[in-house]
């Protein structure tokens, strides 16, 4: 019996835009990605996912897990834009002995910061930029134990740490808080916030704010890993209270129904940006099991 190739499903990431980070469309052919394992030159990737985007000095730069085809651990890479439509690839720009994903980048204070995933850390871990975009620096634990996809969002002064326990079947999703970015992080009494529900516990990118709703989203993870991207807003926040509710237009991403597409498989992932008030701009990702849809047919004679 033939043995499954583990890194047979290709996630890849494509941009998409519109007028609401809840209403958004891909911005070219749906049936290929933007940016795929193709693109990456120094090291042989199985796939690319999670990316997360900046834009600065009218550049845009966008962070991705890479996969390494030959360690089998994720590595963080960099591609760059100037208008949000054609990417260069740069380069590995975070890499450790263990796996890492979902690099979740901000910029605070004039700084630039990174919260990637670090599960076989034991903990989650804050990198600050010594050089951006190419060169990161560990600063501090902010929360021991293992956590995936660890996303922040500041609001009325505090630091709010969403993280889901390790185990994904668990479907659990812990709180904590700070009124520093360097911690220390206090568990929200309420936390665990989501327990035991694949379908709405695991972080899928940033926390949006539109108009004056705070949005968290979320991977659906059933009835498989990655199935489509749900949307809460977030109605109570505080150090005391945390309440949510989903939004109609939940879900917000989800797998293509048509044959031979880049996303057939699922969608679990989307950093979206307002550019002015009738456009948004996001960068989101999708899986499909046979790699040579993601690239343009070729023309024969």
């Amino acid at each position: 019996m033939k043995t499954k190739d583990p890194h047979d499903e290709k996630w890849s990431i494509k941009i998409y835009s519109g007028s609401s980070p809840l209403q958004l469309f891909p911005e070219e052919n749906n049936a290929l990605a933007h940016i795929t394992r193709k693109d990456v030159t120094d090291i042989k990737a199985a796939f690319v996912a999670d990316p997360f985007m900046l834009c600065t000095n009218d550049i845009w730069y966008l962070f991705m897990e890479i996969l390494n085809a030959e360690t089998g651990l994720g590595e963080i890479g960099l591609m760059t834009s100037l208008d949000g439509a054609l990417w260069n690839y740069g380069q590995v720009v975070l890499k450790e002995d263990y796996h890492l994903s979902y690099p979740f980048v901000f910029e605070h204070e004039g700084q630039y910061y990174m919260i990637p995933e670090t599960l076989d850390a034991g903990s989650i871990r804050l990198y600050r930029a010594i050089n951006f975009p190419n060169k990161w620096e560990f600063q501090t634990d902010l929360v021991q134990g293992a956590f995936a996809d660890p996303t922040l969002f500041w609001n009325d002064g505090i630091w709010w740490l969403f993280a889901c326990e390790r185990t994904s079947k668990s479907g659990t999703l812990c709180l904590f808080y700070s009124d520093r970015l360097e911690g220390p992080y206090i568990p929200h009494p309420q936390s665990p916030i989501v327990k035991e529900d694949r379908r709405k516990a695991r972080p899928a990118g940033r926390i949006l704010v539109l108009e004056d709703k705070i949005i968290r989203v979320c991977q659906d993870c059933y009835p498989r890993y990655g199935s489509a991207v749900r949307a809460f807003q977030i109605t109570q926040l505080s150090t005391t209270t945390y309440e949510e509710q989903e939004l109609i237009e939940s879900p917000i991403l989800k797998a293509s129904e048509a044959p031979k597409q880049w996303n057939t498989r699922g969608m679990h992932h989307i950093d979206a940006f307002k550019i002015n008030e009738n456009h948004w701009l996001a960068c989101v990702d999708g899986c499909y099991s046979e790699a040579r849809i993601l690239e343009p047919k070729k023309l024969t004679t």
